[in-house]
């Protein structure tokens, strides 16, 4: 079969079409917002899936993270005046030093709850104190400057490294490097500005309270000046709580030993706590689990987008099968002039697979413009991958042959002289 005997179905199928613009327009749309919904959706629960991922490996694919957790309240207690002891203790970090060679590092955070203030300007972020390897167990960057180390932690030096965002806010107009914050009561002098990093978890900040990025000292310098208690006053009432460690990073020497030492670190802290006051986050598990969601969100995605085309095949379907029954007198002048059922058929299929094509081909266009505008208007990661408008506009192409097989086998069936009295 030679080019113009395939031109020439394509030809008058496509004639047909655009005897009823508006109703092929109609046609068209359910397959195209369908197709399009289907490579956004995909972008989408993409871009959430990358988003939570890179939030889980900032942690440190080899790290494990134990946290103190405040335990619920008594409601028998008095709120007057009260000390609430809770959390990991310096003790846990020496016992756990001493229990696991699978560690390259163990490194102690503590959560000062201080305020930073230079001149008239004060921010309230997350004042940490811990040691120099903080920074290689996080796989933190510096922008400028140095990160702490052994000597500032032997010499209890009143040094402070701050991340990018509170370097901005307290010196919008110079680089503090070489310049002092008040920490609380104390002059810190600035050595060092930290890359930011993505937030994950409890690190987010909480409904009423201002995070305005991390601040970094020496645990040393952290323990002499603040100590371990924490005074919270609120109207009527004073509540102090003694936390020794708010976190303790455990940086694993492989990752496949990371599930055995999470495990064992889990049974040795809780024989020796009696209340619930920790978690044990790790990443390496938290990943495989968003990996896992990440598949099954983009299955529900994209099983809901797939509907739409479903519904844009019925379409097309119904509109055919109405097509060929206002045809039916056409088609008996047809094959009473010698037309073979192959060309009946070969014309029918054309009309719908241009329908689905078209519409499918604008699908994509809409498709790969939707994750911009999202990304633009909500503020929402969004990431095509390039198997998403090729996927969407094979499924619609092939419903367009799907949907179209019956009213073509309808059509190429009709009895000739039976179709020649239709009015």
């Amino acid at each position: 079969m030679g080019p113009a005997a395939w031109l020439r179905p394509i030809r008058l199928g496509v004639r047909s079409l655009l005897l009823h613009r508006m109703r092929s327009l109609l046609t068209t749309l359910g397959v195209l917002f369908g197709t399009s919904s289907v490579i956004a959706m995909l972008a989408i629960g993409e871009g959430a899936s990358s988003e939570t991922q890179e939030q889980i490996k900032a942690l440190g694919s080899q790290n494990i993270l134990l946290r103190s957790v405040k335990p619920p309240e008594d409601p028998n207690q008095s709120s007057q005046s009260r000390t609430i002891i809770y959390g990991l203790t310096h003790e846990d970090r020496r016992r756990i030093e001493a229990t696991f060679p699978a560690l390259s590092a163990v490194v102690p955070v503590r959560d000062l709850a201080q305020e930073l203030r230079v001149l008239d300007r004060v921010v309230t972020p997350r004042v940490l104190a811990t040691l120099p390897s903080y920074l290689l167990a996080t796989g933190r960057m510096m922008l400028a400057g140095r990160f702490l180390n052994e000597r500032d932690l032997r010499g209890v030096a009143n040094v402070i490294v701050l991340g990018d965002e509170v370097a901005r806010r307290l010196f919008p107009f110079s680089s503090p490097l070489g310049k002092q914050v008040k920490v609380g009561a104390e002059y810190f002098d600035v050595i060092g500005i930290l890359a930011p990093r993505l937030r994950y978890g409890e690190d987010a900040a909480k409904p009423g309270e201002e995070i305005t990025g991390e601040a970094f000292v020496p645990l040393s310098t952290g323990l002499k000046w603040y100590g371990e208690l924490t005074v919270k006053r609120r109207s009527g009432s004073m509540e102090m709580e003694q936390v020794q460690l708010h976190e303790l990073i455990l940086q694993v020497e492989t990752p496949e030993q990371v599930p055995m030492v999470a495990d064992a670190a889990r049974e040795m802290v809780a024989r020796f706590h009696t209340q619930r006051d920790y978690e044990v986050v790790v990443p390496l598990e938290l990943l495989a689990r968003a990996e896992a969601t990440k598949r099954i969100f983009n299955i529900v995605l994209g099983s809901i987008a797939g509907i739409s085309l479903l519904v844009g095949g019925i379409g097309i379907m119904n509109v055919m099968l109405a097509t060929v029954t206002e045809r039916t007198r056409e088609i008996g002048i047809r094959r009473a002039l010698g037309a073979k059922r192959r060309h009946i058929v070969s014309q029918f299929l054309v009309e719908t697979v241009v329908l689905s094509v078209g519409g499918g081909a604008m699908g994509v266009l809409l498709g790969l413009l939707i994750p911009v505008l999202v990304e633009h208007f909500a503020d929402m990661r969004t990431i095509v991958t390039p198997a998403a408008p090729i996927l969407a506009f094979g499924i619609s192409a092939g419903i367009g042959v799907l949907f179209g097989i019956y009213p073509a086998w309808r059509a190429a069936n009709m009895d000739p002289v039976e179709a020649l009295r239709h009015e």
